[in-house]
């Protein structure tokens, strides 16, 4: 559960208390889109293995990878690198990207998420 301060000097967010929204990965849980002192979103992201390839023109996304298989991959810009728990990869506006295989990833937008910022080929 969101935890309100009234104070505004921080926010806490329990991303089990966030309902899942459809997105091209899978499903994804997004915090913090209404916290006017923190400049990006974080979401927590089931992958799922219809990932679509998919970029952003203006968003920069940072995957954490929490739990994943011995067989996950990311592929940016049509190349399949080999990731496992606790890689970071940075995703700039124009790559091409998505989750191979089932995951729980941990993403940090910036500037804020928008839906209208999700580009296919």
């Amino acid at each position: 559960m969101k935890q309100p301060n009234r104070s505004a000097r921080w926010t806490i967010v329990d991303f089990d208390d966030i309902p899942p929204v459809p997105c091209p990965c899978g499903k994804s849980r997004r915090a913090l889109a209404d916290v006017a002192s923190f400049p990006g979103t974080i979401h927590r992201t089931e992958i799922s293995t219809e990932a679509r390839a998919h970029y952003h023109r203006r968003l920069t996304e940072v995957y954490y990878f929490l739990e994943c298989d011995a067989e996950a991959r990311i592929e940016l810009d049509g190349e399949l690198v080999p990731i496992k728990p606790a890689m970071c990869v940075v995703i700039p506006p124009g790559v091409r990207h998505r989750a191979v295989g089932q995951m729980t990833v941990l993403i940090i937008v910036h500037p804020k998420f928008d839906p209208d910022d999700e580009w296919f080929d």
